[in-house]
């Protein structure tokens, strides 16, 4: 649809009336041509250009049983018939289950062999026992070296001095040591340790002690990492693949929101969407660094999970931006004369978010995504742009700077989003297509 010069004669004009059509796309949209005046060879003319509006996308109303259906997988959205043992509520019950199973498997054992206090390898167990294998690995190193730490610490520091200065010395250079180290996470249990071989009044010597809490803790560490292998095991790399999946889906809502703002009414759920998404955010980055002390899980997978989850992040950042950027322009004309390149790009971009999301689901990055054409998109909004520049005079500076900025930021995340499939697709070592 394009713009039309219609000759003015002694200052009188005439205006198009609104007309309906349907748009390259094949959506129906209202189109209201406005009319401004100008001068050219020295004869009056009426300029007119078409202002399309298209009602505002919603995510969730074209769903297919295929998208809903990942959608409630991931727990994005709730499935109509849950029941009392939903997902959270299974995997709550699993690791209670493999808490106590490990405790009780400590108690056994300290019991069977004769060690004095056995109930420290049932407190090693309960404390190390994370809900992913990763989580549990890395619990255990830092368990293990705050022990290992303390103990000797502890056992070096009696024989120096008297209490409290030696016990005090102690704990002030364990705090210092595993901070030099990069253990800072281990310094609180090595003070622990030495409370317990410097303070606790036992039959024995002190290095008996220490051999005897070292032991204990090698004890629950050992038993918990065969608990979390063998019992119901759950890696933090599928976790985390599935929650990057989610962080994508719920991006998306996101950028539904912030575009309802922008072409209609502000949506009401955006400061809790924002949440949403932070929150998912925070929880993928336990998960991946989570992951990373897991054992290799195939070629490329540590890549993958962290180039992903870096796109995650960057396309979060991108849209708060363009949630700046959208702010109060709900009711701007100048935007509106972008359309359909505008709404077009808009409409990819949303089904870009879940196309990356079933990706990362099924860890399949290769195959580029059916109808969706970003780069033509992105194309055909900078050339209707270079269309309806000569019309700028009709409107505020202010309306146009908005519409540049929104267009720049939808420009920016439909590139994000094409290079979060492709550059994952290479860390992961697949065949491009």
């Amino acid at each position: 649809m394009g713009s039309r010069l219609t000759p003015m004669l002694h200052g009188k004009g005439r205006s198009a009336p609104s007309k309906t059509g349907e748009g390259d796309d094949g959506a129906e949209h209202s189109v209201r041509w406005v009319t401004a005046p100008t001068r050219r060879n020295e004869a009056s003319y009426e300029y007119e250009f078409p202002v399309s509006r298209i009602a505002p996308m919603r995510l969730k109303a074209n769903k297919t049983p295929s998208q809903r259906e990942l959608a409630i997988k991931l727990r994005v959205e709730k499935s109509e018939n849950q029941g009392f043992f939903t997902w959270e509520r299974r995997r709550l019950l699993i690791h209670a289950a493999k808490t106590a199973l490990a405790a009780a498997l400590c108690w056994w054992i300290a019991m069977r062999f004769g060690l004095p206090d056995g109930y420290w390898g049932a407190i090693s167990a309960i404390i190390v026992l994370q809900s992913n294998f990763g989580a549990t690995i890395s619990a255990s190193r830092n368990r293990i070296f705050g022990t290992l730490i303390g103990a000797l610490l502890g056992f070096f520091f009696t024989l120096v001095g008297t209490l409290p200065w030696n016990f005090i010395l102690a704990v002030l250079a364990a705090v210092i040591v595993c901070g030099l180290l990069g253990l800072r996470s281990s310094s609180r249990l090595a003070g622990v340790t030495i409370c317990i071989v410097m303070l606790v009044q036992r039959g024995g010597s002190h290095w008996t002690l220490a051999l005897d809490r070292v032991m204990e803790v090698f004890l629950g560490i050992v038993v918990a990492l065969a608990i979390s292998t063998l019992v119901f095991p759950d890696r933090a790399r599928l976790r985390l693949r599935d929650g990057l999946a989610k962080e994508f889906l719920v991006l998306g809502t996101f950028f539904e929101a912030i575009l309802e703002g922008f072409r209609g009414s502000p949506a009401e759920n955006l400061p809790a969407l924002r949440e949403d998404v932070l929150a998912v955010l925070r929880s993928n980055n336990q998960l991946l660094e989570a992951a990373r002390n897991e054992p290799s899980g195939g070629p490329g997978w540590r890549e993958g999970l962290g180039m992903i989850s870096q796109f995650g992040r960057s396309l979060f950042d991108a849209l708060i931006a363009l949630e700046f950027s959208a702010k109060d322009s709900h009711e701007d004309r100048y935007a509106q004369q972008l359309e359909p390149a505008l709404g077009r790009l808009a409409i990819d971009i949303r089904a870009g978010f879940h196309y990356i999301a079933e990706c990362t689901h099924a860890w399949r990055f290769h195959i580029p995504p059916p109808g969706l054409h970003l780069e033509e998109d992105i194309a055909q909004l900078e050339a209707r742009m270079a269309e309806v520049r000569p019309t700028g005079f009709q409107f505020t500076q202010a309306e146009i700077l908005r519409a540049y900025a929104v267009q720049l930021h939808l420009k920016q995340i439909a590139q994000l989003l094409r290079a979060s499939r492709v550059e994952t697709s290479r860390a992961v070592g697949e065949a491009q297509k």
